[in-house]
């Protein structure tokens, strides 16, 4: 597929990795629309870039379907998605503390399996629809993690994306008769907001764990999107880009 003219769909594109995805893929000549819960952080990337975007809560299903029925009715269907919303809540799933137990609540469990696999969920189920619908041979790009594999303080989390890594699977089975790919890409520790804010030895003890010998830049996960937009015969796949680390 070709990136110039394509319009593309991002989740979780106000900051981070989204919006890294966002302004390379304008510069190759993409239309992307940005999607995020924070107004002011679309209304920065717009002033800045010039990319569009709107207010959307990926849990709410009302709100994404009315989204891609608006964007299409506008714009025509989306050639891609890329699913890259999500949050963190970590949190030991059992912790002894004298004589008290504390246990991974369940609030904490929800709101992440809400954010980052029903959203994934239903912005794929709208968006591949219209695809379906208006024959647009498209795109669904997840964006998992390393932590699919399972990670210490991440039950959720690691439910989460490695949940997105079998949907990713199953929908490149059952979308194909239509024309339209899946794939996934699984990050490792990389440079953002987020990982900018973790303790400074914390950081040198994840560092010594990386073949690389440090944290990936949101340009090289930029990267990989191109790539899999462009690459027609990457199907049913995530790409683990993670520096060699393995959890």
């Amino acid at each position: 597929m070709e990136i110039a003219g394509k319009n593309i769909v991002i989740t979780g594109a106000g900051r981070g990795m989204g919006r890294q995805f966002a302004m390379d893929l304008k510069k190759l000549g993409a239309k992307p629309y940005a999607l995020d819960v924070i107004q002011e952080n679309l209304d920065a990337l717009k002033n800045e870039t010039g990319i569009p975007g709107k207010v959307v809560d990926v849990t709410n299903e009302d709100e994404v379907a009315a989204f891609f029925d608006s964007y299409t009715a506008e714009n025509g269907a989306p050639d891609v998605l890329v699913n890259n919303a999500g949050i963190t809540a970590d949190s030991l799933f059992i912790k002894k503390k004298g004589d008290d137990i504390k246990k991974f609540s369940l609030s904490n469990w929800q709101k992440v399996i809400d954010v980052n696999l029903t959203g994934v969920f239903l912005c794929a189920r709208e968006a591949s629809a219209q695809m379906v619908k208006h024959g647009v041979k498209g795109l669904i790009l997840n964006i998992s993690s390393v932590s699919r594999h399972g990670n210490v303080g991440q039950t959720n989390y690691s439910a989460t994306k490695a949940g997105v890594a079998a949907m990713t699977v199953t929908w490149a089975k059952e979308l194909s008769r239509a024309g339209i790919r899946a794939v996934a890409i699984a990050p490792g520790f990389i440079r953002t907001e987020m990982t900018e804010k973790i303790d400074q030895k914390i950081i040198d003890k994840i560092t010594v764990m990386i073949p690389s010998g440090r944290f990936g830049e949101m340009k090289e996960i930029s990267r990989t999107v191109q790539f899999i937009i462009e690459c027609d015969y990457v199907n049913g796949r995530t790409l683990d880009i993670d520096g060699g680390l393995r959890i």
